[in-house]
This record gives structure tokens, C-alpha cells and sequence, in this order.
């Protein structure tokens, strides 16, 4: 039988407020109180302003930069409150950053995305919700429940009310190949796959050889997340050399580091779908960047998880929300 906890409580650090925030809207309960900030000496400090003693508290945190901060933030919320008697700890991680360092591919390097699993159970997390995580395993490295939702349909059914004509669905590697054709069943799709070596440790990688046909078709490349931006541009370019007539991306995290934003807009992308699993600032927000909101089904699925119900059926019950934010960016403004 299922234990019932107390009331529930939604908080969190400052990776992503803005996504609490509507969460917190969308089940219809306010945001929990908690102080979270830096001493002058840099050391984090939090203080909970409320009882959450026996309650079902879900702290909401991206790992989204500064990366280090954010983690920290999260490992000493869910220990003030384990030390606050709380009934059981959700850690919400809708992007769970160093999730690429998942193996020791190469001698004497670390696997850092276990490293930070173990530490979030030992900090005192219950259970953990994350969105698309970089590698399946990673669920693994947790010895507490682990639930990993997908935005994928989110982002895919955007694509599909855009009604492009005959599109193709493009992976930007292999190993992104089985999330790109689940993409591609949606829209029904063909799929077709971009082969690259990847050279060291730098983000920089080079194109071998386009598996499939994308000539005189419009093409979705689709990848979890966008980071420098390299491998999605890079892909935009060798689809359009073998004949597309058009290039998009879509992906749930939009990291956007580095030369990310200069690179997109340079690149013959026309439009770019990601989420607000991470907090993406106005200056980023360039003219081709769609971002659609995910509060809807992680707060479908926060609201499961506290009932004991089905988690899979969170993207049915969001279905219709969703369906209504996918043209209406975070500021209400059409995405075109």
C-alpha cells in the first residue's frame, strides 16, 4: 500500500523560478517559501520559511548555469530539508547537467554524472523527476527512484501543426538516432542519420557521411539538448549541401554556452523549437528561438506522483494545456 503524505510543496533554488512559478500555477497551489543565497565569503546558505514536517515537498532545480551553484543549491535544499522532518523529498531536475560524462570512455577521467546521482541521495532526495535525460543509463546511477519524462512530443507535436510538406527527421549523431526516430513517428517521417567522429575533448567534431535522403525535402534535425550550438548548425549545413530545401531544430535543452546564439543566428536554421527547462534570458532570445513551456506536464506529473497515480498518463492529462501554449511563447507573443 502507498503511504499518503501531508500537503504538498513546490520550491526551489534560483536556476529557474520562472519555471516554479508556472508549475506552481498550473496545479493551483503558491510557490513554497525558501531563502537561498551566497554569504560574501561565496558560501551558500538556505533557510526554509515555512513547516514542511511530514509534508510531500518537490524541489525544483535546473542545473543550468553557473552549473556548480545550481548543483550545490539543490544538495543543501534537500538537506535543510531532510533536517525539517519533510515526509518525502522530490528532487525536479528538468535538466540534469553533466549527464555526458556518463561512462570512462578514455583512461583516467571521471564519471561525473554518477558522482553527482550519488550525492543527490545522499544529500536526502527520496525520488527524482527529470526531463530527457542525456543517456538511459544515468537512471542507473540513482539508487532511488528515478521517473524521466519527455518533452519530445511536446516539441515534435509543434512540428507536426506546422505542417511542413514531406519532411524528414534528421539525428545530428548516432547516438541521438533512437530519440530522432521516435521524433520521426510522429510526424511520420522518414529518418535519416548524420555519421561524425567526434575529435577530443573540446566540442569539436567532424562530419563523416549523411545516411538517408533529404533532397528536395525540409528536414527536422533533432537532438536533447543544444549546447555550443556546433553539431545542430553543422548538421543544418551537410543536410542543406545533399539537396534540403529547408533546415529546423528542435531539442528540450536549450544550454545555449558559448558562441551558441551567434552561431544560430548565422546558421541557415530557420526556426529553433527548445523548452524552458532552463531559464532562457531576453538576450538570447533571438527572432528564431521557440521556446515552449513544460510546466504543464511536470506539473501533471508532480501532481501524480504525490497521488500515487499512473505517471505515464502525465502527458495524456497535459495533452490539451499544451496543445493550447505551443503557439504562444513565454511573453505571449505568437512563435510563428
Amino acid at each position: 500500500m502507498s503511504r499518503h503524505y501531508d500537503q504538498m510543496v513546490i520550491l526551489g533554488g534560483n536556476a529557474n523560478r520562472a519555471l516554479i512559478e508556472e508549475i506552481c500555477a498550473y496545479i493551483g497551489i503558491p510557490q513554497g517559501r525558501a531563502e537561498v543565497f551566497k554569504f560574501s565569503n561565496d558560501n551558500t546558505f538556505v533557510r526554509i520559511g515555512e513547516s514542511v514536517r511530514q509534508n510531500d515537498v518537490f524541489v525544483v532545480q535546473s542545473f543550468s548555469e553557473p552549473v556548480n551553484d545550481a548543483v550545490m543549491e539543490l544538495l543543501i535544499i534537500l538537506d535543510t530539508l531532510k533536517r525539517a522532518s519533510a515526509g518525502r523529498i522530490t528532487a525536479v531536475i528538468p535538466y540534469f547537467a553533466y549527464g555526458r560524462t556518463d561512462k570512462k570512455d578514455q583512461p583516467r577521467v571521471p564519471i561525473t554524472a554518477r558522482l553527482i546521482a550519488n550525492l543527490i541521495g545522499v544529500a536526502g532526495a527520496d525520488r527524482v523527476l527529470s526531463l530527457d535525460l542525456h543517456a538511459g543509463q544515468i537512471q542507473g546511477f540513482f539508487d532511488i527512484p528515478v521517473d524521466e519524462m519527455s518533452a519530445l512530443y511536446l516539441t515534435a507535436q509543434y512540428f507536426a501543426e506546422k505542417r511542413l510538406d514531406r519532411p524528414v527527421v534528421v539525428s545530428p549523431d548516432l547516438g541521438s538516432t533512437k530519440r530522432a526516430r521516435s521524433f520521426a513517428e510522429v510526424l511520420d517521417a522518414p529518418l535519416a542519420i548524420i555519421e561524425k567522429r567526434r575529435i577530443g575533448n573540446r566540442d569539436h567534431s567532424e562530419t563523416v557521411n549523411l545516411i538517408g535522403s533529404v533532397d528536395g525535402h525540409p528536414v527536422v534535425i533533432v537532438d536533447d539538448e543544444i549546447d555550443t550550438a556546433g553539431s545542430i548548425t553543422q548538421a543544418a549545413e551537410v543536410c542543406l549541401r545533399n539537396g534540403a530545401d529547408a533546415t529546423y531544430a528542435a531539442a528540450t535543452h536549450g544550454v545555449l554556452s558559448g558562441p551558441a546564439i551567434a552561431r544560430l543566428q548565422a546558421s541557415p536554421l530557420r526556426e529553433i523549437v527548445t523548452t524552458n527547462s532552463i531559464d532562457v534570458p531576453p538576450h538570447k532570445r533571438i527572432d528564431k528561438l521557440t521556446v515552449l513551456s513544460v510546466a504543464p506536464l511536470l506539473g501533471e506529473t508532480i501532481q501524480r506522483i504525490h497521488t500515487g497515480a499512473s505517471v505515464s498518463a502525465a502527458y495524456r492529462a497535459a495533452e490539451s494545456l499544451q496543445t493550447r501554449l505551443l503557439m504562444t511563447d513565454l511573453a505571449g507573443n505568437p512563435t510563428g
